[in-house]
């Protein structure tokens, strides 16, 4: 691992993009997105994933201009993402439902033809902070097997929730499956076992190797309830949004297949009375406070903001790696403009 100044990884980020033709303030949203994921100890949904979106580029799968277009059903906003970037199109649809909920007290996105949308914890602190509630959630290629299954039928199909208090938000961001499959990449490209039960080989048989869990599938979070769990949000996702399903989805992990999963946002204006969320606020130092001495009881996103501190002020540990290959595509870029 190399740390990395935050500055500095910023800079190279936008770099890479805007060589790659992605305008300057689309760029920022992107990058923006994919930092956030590195400040707050999610490698897998951060620079690693910049090398595969350049590619999507220039294979014409992603259109870096276009934030989408929209049309309106009542409070449900359908948005066609036009093969934008993930967190471009997710952004513009978030601000007209949020505008859109604050007189009309909840609005829906409900999107398709979108590129892969990222962490949603970034989203759901985005809503959170300008004082609304968000309900983030989205399908991805065939990954998960159904409990008892073996072989990849469902999505990860992460959800998150995001809820305005008086200090830092509080954010929830989990997938139905045990883990995500780009944290099985991150392994891999470590070349480091994944712990036993996290996924299956292609043959469906359980396996410790990174590299055979990618061709196989990941297992559901908490057994059957997460496989039904994961199960409902993709079935929801297609009856909103009409997006492809289970092994029918791609985009997500290649590098040359147009994206055509879901996402749907549901933005709720709880109004202007704050008094709530001291409450809530209190409850939540309670549950904090519920553990022991030695096994200390975090809520939802406690470790994540711990990381964010520490690494705004120490640089990001970021995989070797990643770091050359983000320096050769700039490297490369740089000699095509000479």
């Amino acid at each position: 691992m190399t740390i990395i100044d935050f500055q500095e990884a910023r800079r190279v980020a936008l770099a890479v993009l805007e060589s790659a033709g992605v305008p300057p303030a689309q760029a920022t949203l992107q990058v923006d997105l994919l930092l956030e994921a590195e400040l707050r100890g999610r490698a897998s949904h951060g620079l690693l994933r910049l090398k595969r979106i350049v590619e999507r580029i220039r294979n014409r799968v992603v259109d870096p201009l276009t934030k989408g277009s929209h049309r309106w059903r009542g409070n449900v906003l359908e948005v066609d993402g036009c093969m934008g970037l993930g967190p471009v199109v997710a952004v513009a649809a978030l601000e007209r439902i949020s505008e859109r909920a604050v007189a009309a007290g909840v609005a829906v996105a409900a999107i398709k033809n979108n590129n892969h949308l990222g962490m949603l914890a970034w989203y759901a602190d985005r809503i959170a902070r300008q004082g609304q509630i968000l309900i983030a959630l989205c399908n991805s290629e065939a990954l998960v097997h159904p409990w008892n299954g073996r072989r990849a039928m469902q999505g990860t199909n992460p959800f998150a929730i995001g809820i305005p208090l008086v200090g830092e938000p509080f954010v929830l961001d989990m997938a139905t499956s045990l883990v995500s499959m780009g944290e099985i990449h991150h392994f891999a490209n470590l070349n480091r076992p994944i712990p036993s039960g996290w996924a299956l080989d292609a043959s469906g048989e359980p396996t410790t190797d990174a590299h055979a869990a990618k061709r196989g599938a990941i297992a559901p979070f908490g057994g059957a309830k997460g496989y039904s769990l994961g199960l409902g949000f993709e079935v929801l996702i297609g009856a909103l949004s009409a997006c492809a399903l289970g092994p029918g989805v791609h985009g997500t992990l290649d590098s040359d297949k147009a994206c055509n999963k879901g996402d749907v946002f549901i933005v709720i204006d709880p109004g202007a009375d704050q008094g709530r969320y001291g409450a809530i606020e209190s409850y939540l130092d309670a549950v904090r406070a519920s553990g022991s001495p030695d096994a200390a009881v975090q809520v939802p996103g406690d470790r994540a903001l711990a990381y964010r501190r520490e690494r705004l002020t120490h640089g990001l540990p970021v995989d070797d790696q990643v770091w050359h290959d983000l320096q050769r595509q700039l490297l490369a870029a740089s000699c095509q403009r000479d």
